[in-house]
């Protein structure tokens, strides 16, 4: 599916997405990202679901992002709370969603103006 964007806003934003690929400022990526809305789009070495960890929340939390957006997949799932607990004591938010819905919830937020942390799971074909 191709989103909307204005490409002189000077903010990064998901310009399209589908089955084992998400395109960020009309670039197409085939991995696991994090992505803020002015920051840097950096790869993700998380490849499924079932490899988030305690680390990988960690390194959320280092990017102090006022809310965090989870993309797990094809399908809503939820970590396990133990993994999440940087995030809880650091007191960022976070909403865990499918990846087709975190992609449309972080543009609308960017285009709040929010400083909101996108972690999308891009699954392989």
């Amino acid at each position: 599916m191709k989103l909307q964007s204005d490409p002189h806003s000077g903010t990064n934003t998901i310009t399209g997405y589908g089955d084992g690929y998400v395109e960020i400022n009309r670039t197409p990526y085939s991995h696991a990202v994090l992505l803020s809305s002015d920051g840097a789009i950096q790869k993700w070495g998380v490849q499924s679901f079932d490899e988030l960890s305690a680390a990988d929340f960690s390194q959320m939390a280092s990017l102090k992002p006022e809310l965090i957006i989870i993309g797990t997949g094809k399908r809503q799932r939820f970590p396990k709370p133990e993994i999440l607990k940087t995030l809880i004591a650091a007191k960022i938010g976070f909403e865990v969603m499918d990846s087709q819905a975190a992609c449309r919830t972080y543009n609308i937020l960017v285009g709040e103006g929010r400083q909101v942390l996108l972690a999308l799971i891009v699954e392989a074909v």
